[in-house]
């Protein structure tokens, strides 16, 4: 059998490698210098340092993925109804959506996306998973996010593997707001760090992250619970603390004085930067206040750290 992964960034290729244990993969990338270093085995662009097994194939060409009866899709959220769009979709693969975030204009979650450009079958996959550590076969337990129990049932089987451990879920949407929220806090834990905020400050970020997190999560629809798993607060942890986390050094720059804009240029996708905007437009449709959030979005629109964190000492004290 042969597994299809769209996207040879740092997060496409580790689940290619980690794959080809067992499949053969074939792997497609926009970009025809990393395909071409793909196939020469190593992505010396997105994940250098990891020698990939010689069962990992890349191509330009998306109709090179009707081999495949399953696809991964890690490419970036922003750009995920483009390139589901001009997929081979006919043949209705079963999707496995790795991406991680909301859709500008729309607000919808990627799930909702795949099923307006007509995926059939899908599942999410979600939770504390740095690129490198992946692909190098560390320990790594996830979500597998499913509504229909059989499916999900059966890809768990498929894509378990040694050191890769999937949890199953019905709850797609839980899944995927933690996978997006997450993204956004860890910006404003970086923002902490490269301020030299101190630690207190990270552990209330992070509680209180957490909190709208949940509050914005019900609302649409997501399970306390789920949350509070691997797919929320265990990727909310991950990429709050550790600069491995592309969101995280993003924020760095940001509580050092850096600039958006010069950040954004000089790094490879940091989706909380996206997700930001749209995810307070996403909030204020269902009538949930996110008040860290803002802060964050606020702070990569341009708004200075002082009065970004003065306006969030001074709001108006609540019971927890």
């Amino acid at each position: 059998m042969t597994i299809g992964v769209i996207g040879g960034g740092a997060w496409g290729t580790a689940l290619a490698q980690v794959m080809a244990a067992q499949e053969d993969i074939i792997l497609w990338a926009r970009e025809p210098e990393v395909v071409a270093a793909v196939n020469d085995g190593e992505n010396r662009q997105f994940l250098p340092g990891v020698h990939l097994h010689k069962r990992v194939r890349a191509t330009l060409d998306l109709a090179d993925l009707q081999a495949a009866d399953l696809w991964l899709v890690a490419s970036p959220a922003q750009h995920l109804r483009s390139v589901l769009a001009a997929a081979p979709l006919a043949g209705k693969p079963a999707l496995v959506l790795c991406a991680k975030g909301i859709e500008a204009g729309s607000l919808k979650l990627m799930a909702e996306v795949a099923a307006d450009v007509g995926a059939g079958d899908m599942a999410v996959l979600s939770g504390p998973t740095f690129a490198g550590e992946v692909a190098r076969g560390l320990p790594t337990a996830v979500t597998l996010a499913c509504a229909e129990g059989a499916l999900g049932a059966a890809l768990v089987q498929r894509l378990v593997r040694p050191g890769f451990r999937l949890y199953l879920s019905d709850d797609v949407t839980g899944a995927e707001i933690g996978g997006a929220v997450k993204n956004v806090l860890a910006i404003g834990c970086g923002v902490v760090e490269g301020a030299g905020l101190g630690l207190n400050a990270r552990a209330a970020l992070i509680a209180r992250g957490f909190a709208e997190m949940t509050r914005f999560g019900v609302a649409r629809g997501a399970r306390a619970e789920t949350l509070a798993g691997l797919s929320g607060l265990g990727d909310l942890v991950l990429t709050c603390t550790s600069v491995s986390s592309r969101n995280f050094t993003l924020g760095v720059g940001l509580g050092r004085g850096e600039k958006a804009a010069d950040l954004l240029a000089t790094r490879t996708v940091a989706e909380g930067a996206a997700t930001a905007p749209v995810l307070l437009a996403a909030a204020r449709a269902v009538g949930v206040d996110m008040p860290i959030s803002a802060a964050i979005a606020g702070l990569l629109a341009g708004a200075t750290l002082d009065d970004t964190v003065t306006a969030l000492l001074t709001r108006p004290l609540k019971a927890e």
